[in-house]
């Protein structure tokens, strides 16, 4: 039994704990679907989508961007827009500085980026919704900058695309938010008026007042696998009508299905599948 009272050699000095672990942290992702851990560096090569499963990671608008445009560079416009809080809104905080915080965050002024670029050529608009800047809610700002670029793009003959990722309306901005439905939506009118087209992406989630205006009035309305779109969440709706919904409800591949949808396309092929749309409403480039 002397080994219960053996003496182990004394170690040599080497560097504290902290530093002889290996650094990892952010390098892996686990995914929310089929819970594989992935590699980050390959899961960007793959436009944030599962290389196992395809679940499409949501992307920011910076991101959405740089994946549509030629060469990921394109002009950024009505950069300074910012809201005045119309309202004084105050809930669990002051709405001046929850954007406050927001504008910190994300380094925009608001909940969308809008830009002009080429695509496979084709110069066009583009405005891309940021989910992470107060759920990508629509409020004055958004609702302006959405209406400046139609209009640009119906004095430029440019073709529209607008990337919805939204939550719907702003309720710290109340009915001026909800004004920018009508806003938007008499805007695109007057684009169909000018015969110039509009192709409306619709990702995870596309919710409330922005399913209800501008997301669904495309001339083509894409979406990409597996997003949420509708106007009020499955969990209301079953609450409201007390029955249980279809299975996928509310998902892209089910609104498809039924007629709402004109096409769900990956992310891999969606530049080229807008190009190819865009070579059909306004010929090929010249």
């Amino acid at each position: 039994m002397a080994w219960f009272t053996r003496q182990k050699p004394a170690r040599e000095p080497g560097p504290p704990p902290e530093e002889q672990r290996v650094r990892t942290e952010g390098l892996w992702l686990k995914c929310d679907s089929c819970r594989q851990i992935i590699w980050r560096k390959a899961l960007e090569e793959n436009l944030q989508v599962c290389p196992k499963c395809e679940f499409h990671f949501k992307v920011d608008a910076a991101t959405r961007l740089r994946q549509l445009f030629d060469d990921g560079a394109w002009q950024e416009y009505d950069r300074e827009l910012a809201s005045t809080d119309p309202l004084g809104f105050v809930d669990q905080r002051p709405y001046k500085e929850r954007l406050a915080a927001m504008k910190k965050a994300t380094s925009l002024e608001d909940a969308v980026i809008s830009a002009s670029g080429k695509l496979k050529g084709r110069p066009v608009g583009m405005c891309a919704l940021e989910l992470k800047f107060i759920g990508g809610s629509m409020g004055a700002v958004l609702g302006e900058k959405i209406t400046r670029m139609i209009e640009r793009c119906m004095a430029q003959r440019w073709p529209l695309i607008i990337v919805s990722a939204s939550g719907g309306a702003r309720m710290q901005e109340g009915a001026v938010s909800l004004m920018q439905m009508a806003k938007i939506s008499a805007a695109l009118a007057r684009l169909d008026d000018s015969r110039v087209p509009y192709i409306s992406v619709l990702t995870d989630p596309t919710t409330g007042g922005v399913t209800a205006s501008f997301a669904m009035l495309g001339d083509l309305n894409i979406a990409e696998p597996g997003a949420l779109i509708g106007f009020a969440g499955p969990r209301v709706i079953e609450q409201t009508i007390r029955q249980k919904l279809p299975e996928g409800f509310q998902r892209s591949e089910f609104l498809l299905k039924h007629g709402f949808l004109d096409a769900v396309v990956k992310r891999a092929e969606l530049r080229d599948y807008i190009a190819s749309a865009l070579d059909f409403f306004c010929g090929p480039v010249k």
